[in-house]
């Protein structure tokens, strides 16, 4: 999902900083190394690809790997954008993405009360953690 912001983010892909931290926390969660090994920032055809590919790759080795995903539980880290405004439709759009129910998405935010490079404006960091269930 797109935020308006004055600032932008840079990234070889879309540079949805959010979106990779889900993506790599379900392809941990199988065993299943991390996005940059699914999708090499060296190679050219990933520039600039949206990150919604990344994630539906993962949901679908989630599944053939015999599990569906459970919960998921994304923190950004930043000191701006707010994210609480745009937090519900982060839930919709990630929930329709992997094709489970808004309830087992959490987004939320917390800051780094100003230090280090997200304190100071610098750049966005984001951490996931998911829950798998067999079926």
């Amino acid at each position: 999902m797109k935020i308006d912001h004055d600032q932008g983010l840079s990234g070889h892909s879309d540079a949805d900083v959010a979106t990779h931290a889900l993506v790599d926390a379900m392809l941990g969660a199988i065993g299943a190394g991390d996005i940059g090994q699914h999708f090499p920032p060296a190679d050219p055809q990933w520039r600039g690809a949206a990150s919604e590919r990344f994630l539906v790759h993962a949901a679908k080795l989630v599944a053939e790997h015999g599990y569906r995903l459970g919960n998921a539980d994304l923190t950004i880290i930043c000191e701006a954008p707010k994210i609480g405004p745009y937090r519900d439709a982060m839930r919709k759009q990630l929930a329709a993405i992997l094709g489970v129910d808004m309830s087992v998405v959490s987004v939320k935010a917390t800051t780094t009360e100003r230090l280090g490079f997200t304190g100071r404006g610098e750049g966005i960091a984001a951490q996931a953690a998911v829950g798998l269930v067999k079926v």
